[in-house]
């Protein structure tokens, strides 16, 4: 058994000139497989510059459900699924196998990596799992498009003693650091387009703006709205200085139809739809509402006021979460200040209270665990959940480590209304510093918002959907420094960091894996995490010997010397990982 666990970790070239793949050919888990079941293809044949990996773990992730339930809708399937069907499988850590002779001096056989699966060639997104087929297969096809794309090669180097799902988990692992990693700009955009819209009731105030618009740094373009008189001259004036161009834009609700109010200096064309800042002086929800979904990608809506909203402003979380955008605001007359008072903070607050909305799942678990693991975390972490059973698994898995770390640990079900409400009223007055929402849903969010603390932060991780409108009092965004932030995905650089982590026993993704199975286990795993069966991850070994989807908590009863090798019987680890292997393997 270790001779045949020793070749396999060799990497030895394919017995076999078949490859076992799971298709997806279009919308529903009807149409994941053939008849319900994995089918054979030829086992890709390699160029002179190319290499054949096998995939040794793979993680399924709730995205993988997206591509499922929408098929080829999906905005990141741009190929036929019909004749060229999705290979799902994004969370993966490969071997190499073969390699083909032009790289015979850069890889060998056994060689290990990750991928990043954001991968981009001549500015196509394709993606692992995606487009390109994914590790729910036994083996991969690297080309020219993985090895040098346009952010050079996506293939990570692994450690040969780090085991094949914990290198296989820092992919959603890295999503998670990355939220945290945040950076935003601190000033208006060089080169940019900016608008400045004046409120209704926006006074004819000495208004400046204090830094990026001068000589070192300003925007490529200014567009005016019922901006008070004394500013709009000032910024007419030093537009003319910098030769930049100004337009003025009758109708907020149209931008794209921009009239000319300073002939000197318009050039006649016309507004763009979308302003990389967008800077409301004396904000109305109504005037909110009316200019914030005309941001750019990674914009800024920065508030300047002094009185509270008429009402809560309806913004458009799911941009905020997906586009990057962020509103930010402060009081007083220097246009500039919303950026920096107080700059935007992703990190949670050192000795600061926590609260992570809807924590009982997989990525949920995630964040509480980094939470607790972290040398500057919280003081006080409060883990949300309507699942009664995810709730008491997550105290028992992480209580002591949080009593150990001096963190108090609290976890609440908002469907046991009397204890929720005894539970929260210690943080009605004061609010919290960061909330972390993990639940796509949009009340959620809304009541979140009403929590957070002077300069507190929320965190939108959720994938909820562009256009998802919620309503938020962002009064509190220029009134007590409190920002909006959202995130989706990580870069290559964010997972790099997630790996040396990992092997450096910072953060330990095997703490994630909840459940194992075959390649065989493959639908039932995607059932399973659609219904939220697992309080954490599936991982699917690809070539072991037929295992149905099984908690690893109920490894005793299946594969009793694996489980002797789990962290007090419920936690993966890399040694029982290399048991599976020797007992499983083909």
């Amino acid at each position: 058994m270790t001779d045949k666990l020793e070749a396999y970790r060799a990497g030895h070239a394919p017995a076999a000139d078949t490859n076992r793949i799971w298709p997806l050919y279009g919308a529903g888990l009807e149409s994941l497989g053939r008849d319900g079941a994995a089918i054979d293809v030829p086992l890709p044949e390699i160029a002179a510059d190319q290499l054949l990996v096998r995939h040794d773990a793979c993680g399924l992730c709730f995205s993988d459900t997206k591509v499922i339930r929408l098929g080829q809708a999906h905005p990141r399937i741009t190929k036929d699924m019909k004749t060229d069907p999705v290979v799902l499988g994004h969370e993966v850590s490969v071997t190499v196998v073969e390699v083909g002779e032009a790289l015979a001096d850069q890889y060998k056989p056994g060689d290990r990596f990750i991928i990043q699966a954001e991968i981009y060639k001549n500015g196509v997104g394709l993606a692992y799992g995606y487009n390109l087929r994914g590790g729910l297969s036994e083996y991969g096809h690297i080309t020219d498009t993985i090895l040098n794309g346009d952010d050079g090669n996506y293939l990570i180097p692994v450690q040969p003693d780090t085991g094949y799902a914990e290198s296989a988990l820092t992919e959603p692992w890295a999503c998670v650091t990355a939220a945290y990693e945040l950076k935003y700009r601190g000033g208006i955009k060089p080169g940019g387009n900016l608008w400045i819209v004046g409120g209704p009731d926006a006074e004819d105030r000495v208004y400046t703006i204090g830094c990026g618009f001068d000589a070192e740094s300003r925007p490529g373009r200014v567009y005016l709205t019922n901006v008070p008189p004394a500013l709009n001259a000032w910024v007419c004036a030093r537009a003319a200085e910098f030769g930049v161009p100004v337009s003025e834009i009758a109708d907020p609700a149209h931008p794209e139809t921009g009239s000319s109010a300073a002939p000197t200096t318009y050039d006649g064309k016309p507004a763009p739809n979308h302003f990389d800042d967008i800077i409301i002086i004396a904000p109305t929800a109504e005037l909110i509402e009316t200019a914030s979904p005309h941001l750019a990608d990674f914009g800024v809506c920065a508030l300047l006021g002094e009185q509270p909203l008429d009402r809560p402003a309806k913004v458009d979380v799911g941009r905020v979460h997906y586009n990057r955008w962020v509103f930010v605001g402060s009081r007083g007359t220097d246009l500039a200040a919303p950026y920096l008072q107080p700059a935007v903070r992703a990190a949670l607050k050192p000795g600061g209270s926590a609260w992570f909305v809807g924590a009982g799942g997989p990525m949920g678990r995630m964040h509480v665990q980094r939470a607790l693991q972290v040398s500057d975390g919280p003081s006080v972490a409060v883990c949300s959940d309507v699942s009664d059973l995810r709730l008491a698994d997550l105290a028992d898995t992480y209580r002591a480590e949080a009593e150990a770390n001096n963190v108090e640990f609290i976890c609440l079900n908002p469907q046991n209304a009397e204890a929720y409400a005894a539970g929260m009223a210690r943080f009605k007055e004061r609010g919290f510093d960061d909330i972390v929402v993990l639940a796509p849903v949009a009340p959620l969010i809304a009541d979140a918002g009403k929590w957070l603390a002077n300069g507190g932060v929320m965190n939108v991780f959720a994938g909820v959907g562009r256009g998802t409108l919620v309503s938020l009092d962002l009064s509190d965004a220029y009134l007590r420094g409190v920002r909006v932030i959202g995130h989706s995905a990580s870069s290559i650089d964010d997972l790099r960091l997630m790996l040396h982590f990992a092997e450096t026993g910072a953060l330990s993704p095997n703490r994630s894996v909840a459940a194992i199975g075959s390649l065989e286990a493959v639908k039932d795993g995607i059932a399973a995490v659609i219904d939220t069966v697992y309080p954490g991850k599936v991982v699917i070994y690809p070539h072991i010997k037929p295992l149905p989807l099984t908690a690893v908590t109920d490894l005793d009863k299946v594969l009793p010397s694996v489980y002797a090798k789990l962290r007090d019987g419920k936690e993966w680890t890399n040694e029982a990982e290399a048991e599976l292997l020797r007992v499983m393997l083909k």
